[in-house]
């Protein structure tokens, strides 16, 4: 029986596990490929093309840009959805209506998100003519040092309720009684979450840490939208790097890039985990 089990389960993993194959490995494979060769003749090229990566002043603003993007967002957003779902749990009439609203911002669609990006933030927008009412010089905020923090705030904007539902998930997990018994011995509210709800939590946290990673690189769709392929430099990130060498058929530090980024993602990931266990 254990074996006509595992055969089963076996049938129903294969057809995702071929998709992958299909449609992830294989095409980053070929991309590891490329990344050592000549994109003009198909010759080889050996670490060229890798050097010629890391010593294009693009690609050091980009990968700089894009670091403190991901240094600056992911505590952020891992503390005010915590510290939401924490607020928010026990409330047990309101909470899904609270949920809802506060998971509306993943369904704007990225055109209006960078509509009112540009009706807030524009030189004529709201923000510089609540600055001209009280005298202060405005500004187009989109081409300033801001436009890194005005991309900060959509990321968080619109990922907040997603980790903080994940957030109550892990919450809604921990057994009440191990509070009760503490409250008993006299423990206070710093207590209980310093020893019971943070270790309790630490699975969630490293999927809620992956995912957050993940969905940041998805912010490029609103700042593409709104500032163009040539962005002010404070937000020129990776993607914005990739999207204009793909258009300049610049395939060989394209696929160059694209693995380098690709093993730093994938070593934050391990990072993640070992910090996890």
């Amino acid at each position: 029986m254990k074996k006509k089990y595992r055969g089963c389960g076996f049938g129903f993993v294969l057809p995702s596990l071929l998709g992958v194959l299909l449609f992830i490995a294989v095409p980053f494979f070929d991309v590891v490929r490329r990344s050592f060769m000549k994109a003009a003749s198909g010759t080889w090229a050996g670490l060229s093309n890798y050097r010629m990566v890391f010593s294009n002043t693009a690609f050091q603003t980009a990968a700089g840009n894009t670091l403190r993007f991901e240094a600056v967002c992911i505590p952020l957003l891992l503390a005010l959805s915590l510290a939401a779902a924490l607020a928010l749990y026990g409330l047990e009439r309101h909470v899904r209506l609270l949920k809802s609203c506060i998971l509306f911002p993943m369904a704007v669609p990225a055109a209006s998100v960078v509509l009112l990006w540009k009706v807030l933030f524009h030189e004529n927008g709201l923000l510089g003519g609540l600055m001209h009412l009280f005298h202060l010089p405005g500004a187009d905020w989109m081409n300033t040092p801001w436009a890194f923090w005005i991309l900060v705030f959509s990321y968080l904007w619109k990922n907040l309720g997603y980790d903080m539902v994940l957030w109550l998930a892990g919450l809604s997990g921990i057994p009440i009684s191990l509070y009760e018994a503490a409250q008993a011995d006299g423990a206070g509210r710093w207590q209980c979450f310093r020893y019971i709800t943070l270790p309790n939590l630490l699975p969630s946290l490293f999927t809620i840490s992956v995912l957050s990673v993940l969905n940041s690189f998805k912010v490029f769709r609103e700042a593409y939208l709104a500032a163009g392929d040539c962005p002010h430099e404070s937000m020129y990130l990776l993607q914005h790097l990739f999207n204009n060498w793909y258009r300049d058929l610049s395939m060989d530090k394209m696929a160059a890039g694209a693995v380098v980024q690709a093993g730093v993602i994938f070593m934050m990931v391990l990072l993640l985990k070992r910090a996890w266990d």
